[in-house]
């Protein structure tokens, strides 16, 4: 039992050097983010929101959508720009001429990490915006957003990981009127069919026992029951006791 046991670590432990499946799920993940941002954005932008009564007779109304392609760092990323029927709307987010995420991949990935209070949200989109955009504005992508995100944080796992390890993503806030470094730790995981997962993402200002207790623990509470393999920083592993 133990030999088949080592066998299939062995096995999937290879996978690990390949990533696409991890990079393909923050792409999704990051173009999903950015397609309720530009909703909220066409929201704000007529003021009222989608099939809302409130849109009747206003003057200016939905108008389909564009289809857009944006290079990531993750690769490219399909998105529909919403329009109105005035050709008004002037997306923020990622600009109508433009066609590179301009390195927006890390900042929107690290809303994800639990730890992230709406507040902490809301001001994380407001350093993305600057000053461009309203007070309003930014409230009303945050609160579009954050469903998606405590979806996504509270989403159940399997129960068994062969092979996890750990990664950061490195972002800045604002903190007390000043713009400071943070980390956003990443567990990604490779399943028993081989496929790669991010199973989260947490802030941690230190890497202390009780931060990784938290982990361990949201990691337990959302359906996992053994990790056989865990590396840190793709460099070092140990073998679950």
């Amino acid at each position: 039992m133990q030999n088949s046991r080592s066998k299939l670590v062995s096995e999937l432990a290879k996978e690990c050097k390949s990533m696409d499946d991890v990079q393909n799920m923050l792409r999704d993940l990051f173009k999903d983010t950015i397609q309720e941002i530009l909703e909220a954005e066409m929201d704000s932008h007529l003021g009222y929101d989608k099939n809302d009564p409130a849109g009747n007779n206003s003057g200016n109304s939905r108008n389909g959508y564009n289809k857009k392609t944006v290079k990531t760092r993750m690769g490219k990323a399909q998105i529909q720009v919403p329009r109105d029927r005035n050709g008004e709307f002037d997306p923020q987010i990622i600009k109508k001429y433009e066609t590179t995420s301009n390195e927006l991949e890390d900042q929107i990935i690290a809303m994800y990490a639990k730890g992230m209070s709406t507040r902490d949200i809301e001001d994380h989109m407001r350093d993305i915006y600057g000053i461009e955009v309203s007070a309003a504005m930014v409230s009303k992508v945050t609160d579009k957003i954050m469903p998606m995100v405590a979806e996504w944080q509270a989403r159940p796992l399997d129960k068994v990981y062969p092979i996890v390890f750990l990664d950061a993503i490195h972002f800045k806030v604002r903190k007390e009127n000043r713009i400071v470094n943070k980390a956003a730790y990443s567990v990604l995981a490779v399943n028993i069919a081989g496929q790669k997962e991010v199973l989260g993402i947490w802030i941690g200002e230190h890497e202390s026992a009780s931060f990784w207790l938290g982990v361990c623990n949201d990691l337990r509470n959302r359906g996992v029951e053994d990790i056989l393999i865990a590396c840190k920083d793709g460099l070092s592993a140990s073998q679950r006791q």
